[in-house]
């Protein structure tokens, strides 16, 4: 059995001497020396690209993708998932937050459950109370307005079959949210509860995370359109009915309304619906937009490492 061990590269120079280190022992351990190491470089300002290229003159088995630029965290790992050959495929992140030492316990349990995936959960999640409220209401949020039933907490780290592999680089989506293809793949997957570490301060603020949810509910919902439908028709309803009241008012009951204050404010409550509806069908148009001009997730301006030469 071979082994491919895919890891980004952002910001990870104080990192990846140590990572590789670490996820090297615990490959040999599952698959004695047959096995591989890819680092996939997404446009780190640091100088993990040097350390990590300095890395694979020493260690044959230590591949360095080098993208031309930084095309964000999910397309850097699935660039690593087409690079890797392996029959067990271990993804992690490099910045040590996740062990390396994961992947013994993690085979253990993908051969007593035949499964074909087994990836992380937190036990708790990290982060102070806005954190943890925010990251329990994106998954609320996601799940009560799609259809996927999303693992709360889940992290990066996971252990994949190679027909696993083969059929989640099958999507070719370029507005990509990465945790929904791994669930909607399907296959057996199963779920080891693990305690994330915390190396560093959180890359992910509150507007990056409200983004990420924008970007997930419309990429795999339709539900926000339906609620626009939906709330046209009850405004219509209530216009409607209001219009009738005004009629009965005026012809039957011979009494004028004073409305000056009603109508502005619907003029401004039906004008924030409009804009606001607007801009929802306008984010799903910008994704068709953007699926439609078909350019790559990802460019791969060079391979290091003595395997691949």
């Amino acid at each position: 059995m071979k082994l491919s061990i895919v890891a980004t590269l952002y910001q990870s120079a104080q990192y990846v001497e140590t990572f590789c280190e670490r996820v090297a022992a615990s490959a040999r351990q599952l698959a004695g020396d047959s096995y591989e190491i890819i680092l996939v470089n997404d446009g780190s300002p640091d100088n993990s690209l040097d350390i990590a290229v300095r890395l694979t003159e020493a260690d044959s088995h230590i591949v360095v993708v080098d993208l031309s630029r930084n095309f964000g965290h999910h397309n850097a790992m699935m660039v690593g998932l087409e690079q890797s050959t392996g029959d067990k495929v271990f993804l992690i992140d490099s910045d040590l937050e996740e062990e390396p030492e994961w992947l013994i316990s993690f085979a253990e349990q993908m051969a007593a459950e035949k499964a074909d995936v087994v990836y992380g959960v937190q036990k708790q999640r990290k982060g102070g109370w806005f954190e943890r409220w925010s990251g329990s209401l994106f998954y609320t949020l996601f799940n009560w307005l799609s259809d996927i039933d999303h693992p709360r907490n889940v992290l990066t780290v996971r252990l994949m079959s190679r027909r696993y592999v083969n059929a989640l680089l099958t999507h070719r989506e370029r507005e990509m949210v990465i945790s929904c293809l791994w669930v909607i793949t399907g296959f057996r997957q199963r779920a080891q509860a693990v305690t994330k570490h915390m190396t560093s301060a959180t890359t992910y603020s509150f507007i990056k995370k409200l983004n990420h949810l924008v970007n997930a509910i419309t990429s795999f919902s339709a539900a926000p359109l339906k609620m626009i439908f939906v709330c046209g028709v009850l405004v219509f309803c209530g216009a409607m009915t209001y219009a009738l009241f005004l009629v009965v008012m005026r012809f039957f009951l011979s009494q004028a309304v004073d409305g000056y204050t009603s109508i502005m404010v619907s003029i401004w409550v039906l004008g924030g619906m409009i804009i606001s509806f607007l801009g929802i069908i306008g984010i799903y148009l910008a994704k068709i937009f953007s699926e439609t001009k078909q350019r790559p997730s990802a460019i791969i301006r060079d391979i290091y490492g003595q395997s691949r030469q």
